[in-house]
C-alpha cells in the first residue's frame, strides 16, 4: 500500500508542477522561434494589390459609451477600400441613434438592426450576408484598430489561398487601475506569446474575438459562426482548421481593448472563456479521431490536459489543507507551495517568460516595460486563475443545451 501511494504521491505533485514548467518552456522557445522565422520587421506595412474592398463588421449591444470612438478611429484607417457595418443587436440604450447620427457623417458606414437580442454570431453573420468585401474584418464596440491593421491582416489572404483567418494582436487601452495594468503584462507575457509559439507548431487554439480578420468564402464554407456557443471565437477557429482551412497570427494588427477592471467582471469573463473552450473541445472532439485531423492534435491534447491539472491542482491544495486537521498518508503531504527545488525553478521560468514576453511586445508598444513591475508574478497567478476558472467552466459546459442560444450579456469593459 505504502508503495502504491508512494507512485500516487510522484505522479500528482510532479505532474502539478511539471505541466506549467513544460508549457513555460514551449511557449518561450516557439515564440523565439516565431520571432526569428515569421516577426523579421516591423517597419511599412505592406502594400495590398488592387486594394480589394475589406468589410469590416462590428457587433454592437448597448455601446452608448464606447461605439462612436470606435467608428471615428475607424475612419483613421489608412486602407484606401473599406465599408462599416455595424449591427445594432436590440440595444436598449442610445446605440441605435448613435450609429444613425454617424451614418450620415460617414458614407462608409451601414447599419444592420435586429429587433431582438440574436448574439454576437449571429450579428456577424447577417452582417457577412449583406457585406460587399472578399474579406472580413471582425473588431469589439470597444476596440480602437490602428490605423495600419487592415493592410497586415489581409496581405495574408494575398499570398496564401488556404488562408481562412488571420488574427490581431490585442493591446490594453485602460491602464489606470492595478487590475489594468496586470493585464497589459497578461496580454504580453502570456496571450501574445501562446499563439506566436501555437502558430509555429501549425494550429492556433482561437483567433482573438476582439480582433480578427477573415475570407468570406472560407466563413460561408463552414457555415458562419455558431450561434449557440459561448465563445463564437473559439468555435469558429476549429470549424475552419477542421475544414483545412489555415488560420494565423499577425502580431503587427495591433488592436486597442478595454479590459475588465473588477474582480467580478474578470473573473466572469474567464469563465465564460474556459467554458466556450470546454464546450468546443467536447463538440469536436469525435472529428478527431480522424487521421486527416491529425494537426489539431496537440491543440486539443494540451486544453484536455489543462483541464486535469487544473483539477489535480485543486486536489493537491485540498490534501495541504486537510494535513494540519487529520492523519494524512506522509506520501500525500504537501507541506507547502512555497518552498523547494521546483518553486524556485518556476519562479526563474517566470521572470524569463516575462522578460521573453516583454521584449516582444515592447516593439510594438513602447510603453510595455511599464508593466514589468506589475506583472512580474502574473505567470504564476495565470495558472492559478485558469484553476479557478475551469473548475467552475467544466460543469456548466456539461450542463449547458447545445439548443441554447448564446445571446449578448454586456461585459465590464473597464470604462
Amino acid at each position: 500500500m505504502n508503495e502504491f501511494l508512494d507512485y500516487v504521491g510522484v505522479i500528482l505533485f510532479g505532474f502539478v508542477f511539471a505541466y506549467p514548467a513544460v508549457m513555460a518552456v514551449v511557449w518561450i522557445i516557439g515564440s523565439l522561434m516565431f520571432r526569428a522565422a515569421r516577426e523579421d520587421h516591423i517597419g511599412t506595412p505592406p502594400e495590398i494589390p488592387g486594394t480589394p474592398l475589406v468589410s469590416i463588421l462590428v457587433p454592437c449591444h448597448n455601446e452608448e459609451e464606447c461605439i462612436e470612438g470606435t467608428i471615428r478611429y475607424l475612419a483613421k484607417l489608412r486602407y484606401p477600400n473599406f465599408e462599416v457595418i455595424a449591427v445594432n443587436d436590440h440595444s436598449r440604450d442610445r446605440t441605435g441613434e448613435i450609429l444613425e447620427r454617424l451614418q450620415k457623417e460617414f458614407a462608409f458606414l451601414r447599419v444592420v438592426t435586429l429587433t431582438s437580442n440574436q448574439g454576437k454570431a449571429t450579428g456577424m453573420t447577417m452582417a457577412t450576408l449583406v457585406s460587399r468585401g472578399e474579406y472580413l474584418v471582425t473588431i469589439d464596440a470597444d476596440a480602437l484598430l490602428a490605423p495600419d491593421a487592415v493592410q497586415w491582416l489581409v496581405h495574408h489572404f494575398i499570398n496564401a489561398p488556404r488562408v481562412g483567418a488571420v488574427t490581431g494582436n490585442p493591446k490594453v487601452r485602460n491602464r489606470t487601475t492595478l487590475l489594468a495594468k496586470i493585464q497589459v503584462g497578461e496580454y504580453a507575457t502570456i496571450v501574445g506569446m501562446i499563439k506566436r509559439a501555437e502558430r509555429i507548431l501549425g494550429k492556433l487554439y482561437t483567433v482573438s474575438g476582439v480582433s480578427a480578420a477573415f475570407r468570406k468564402k472560407a466563413i460561408v464554407s463552414v457555415g458562419f459562426w455558431s450561434n449557440n456557443m459561448v465563445t463564437d471565437d473559439i468555435d469558429i477557429s476549429w470549424k475552419l482548421q477542421l475544414d483545412f482551412w489555415d488560420v494565423r497570427y499577425e502580431s503587427r494588427a495591433l488592436c486597442w481593448i478595454l479590459v475588465p477592471e473588477t474582480l467580478r467582471g474578470l473573473f466572469m469573463q474567464r469563465v465564460r472563456w474556459a467554458q466556450g473552450g470546454n464546450e468546443t473541445v467536447m463538440k469536436y472532439g469525435r472529428r478527431l479521431l480522424d487521421y486527416r485531423d491529425r494537426r489539431m492534435w496537440p491543440i486539443y491534447l494540451e486544453y484536455v490536459v489543462s483541464i486535469l491539472w487544473s483539477y489535480m491542482l485543486a486536489l493537491t491544495f485540498l490534501f495541504y489543507l486537510l494535513h494540519f486537521f487529520v492523519d494524512f498518508p506522509p506520501q500525500l503531504v504537501v507541506s507547502s507551495f512555497f518552498g523547494g527545488f521546483s518553486a524556485v525553478v518556476l519562479t526563474l521560468l517566470c521572470i524569463l517568460q516575462m522578460l521573453v514576453g516583454l521584449s516582444f511586445e515592447a516593439k510594438h508598444d513602447h510603453t510595455a516595460y511599464r508593466a514589468a513591475v506589475w506583472t512580474i508574478w502574473y505567470p504564476v497567478a495565470y495558472w492559478v486563475i485558469n484553476c479557478v476558472v475551469t473548475l467552475f467552466a467544466f460543469p456548466k459546459a456539461l450542463l449547458k443545451k447545445s439548443t441554447d442560444l448564446a445571446i449578448w450579456d454586456s461585459p465590464d469593459r473597464g470604462i
